[in-house]
């Protein structure tokens, strides 16, 4: 596994597991026995996502020591709006049976997200997180938080893939110190990213899959990767991506399929 250090010393996975849209219950569990099983340390999950208990269930019954595995949950929009944060975060531990979460994140930039981060410096002091940072937040919402806030964010979690690579405001959080997670890695559910051509004639060059292509080109982009899977070949697949690199040249084509496309919603423009 390869570690990226936020500014803090503390140090992520670069490859996670993505939990968004896995259901509750047997599903999620799996998937996260499946990863654990894999070699993944590393689960990305929130409260809007309606598993943090089953996440919870499945890392309590892994046997791994919970300082070897890193959970990141995330502040939900209506939580933000109704200034409560330090309920929702405790309300957050006891679902996932923890005292403590690696990574916070503001989930959105909604309404109040100043006053939230000002809470969640708080519980990072109190040594109750790990590490504090947000998602989707483009760079006023970040120079809007910093009027008000005493701490930098460690990262912000952003949709990027091929064909919406979002360079500009990657390279904008990196030269800030702030590392770039990325969601959607893949293209989103119901893309045809994977079904791309170039993807397909890269995986055959270098005799990976489609989605081990794409998930190296993030990562040699220095971006946090968090792909999603509920299928245990899958999941074990997309985490056998350290014994290859892609060349220059192949990344430049790979970044070429850029068609500023997004499959989520523009975090100007969200009605959530």
């Amino acid at each position: 596994m390869n570690f990226v250090k936020f500014y803090n010393g503390v140090e992520i996975p670069q490859v996670g597991l993505g939990v968004f849209r896995t259901k509750s219950g047997e599903e999620t569990v799996n998937a996260v026995k499946y990863a654990l099983d894999a070699g993944y340390r590393h689960i990305d999950t929130a409260k809007i996502y309606g598993n943090e208990e089953s996440v919870g269930e499945a890392i309590l019954n892994s046997g791994i020591d919970r300082k070897d595995i890193f959970i990141t949950t995330k502040l939900w929009n209506q939580d933000i709006r109704e200034h409560r944060t330090r309920e929702a975060f405790e309300e957050s531990l006891k679902r996932l049976k923890t005292d403590y979460v690696d990574l916070y994140l503001i989930h959105w930039p909604a309404d109040g997200y100043e006053d939230a981060w000002l809470e969640m410096e708080k519980l990072y002091q109190e040594g109750k997180i790990r590490a504090i940072g947000v998602s989707n937040f483009h760079q006023h919402h970040f120079e809007s938080l910093m009027k008000k806030a005493t701490i930098k964010p460690m990262v912000n979690q952003i949709e990027a893939h091929p064909y919406f690579t979002n360079q500009e405001l990657i390279d904008f959080y990196l030269k800030q110190g702030i590392q770039v997670e990325v969601w959607s890695p893949l293209g989103g559910t119901g893309g045809n990213l994977l079904e791309d051509p170039l993807i397909s004639k890269l995986a055959e060059k270098y005799g990976k899959t489609n989605a081990q292509i794409v998930i190296r080109w993030h990562m040699q982009r220095n971006t946090i990767v968090l792909p999603k899977s509920v299928h245990k070949e899958r999941i074990e697949s997309n985490i056998d991506v350290f014994n290859f690199v892609l060349s220059d040249e192949d990344m430049a084509l790979i970044s070429g399929l850029e068609r500023h496309t997004r499959v989520g919603s523009d975090p100007d423009h969200f009605d959530f």
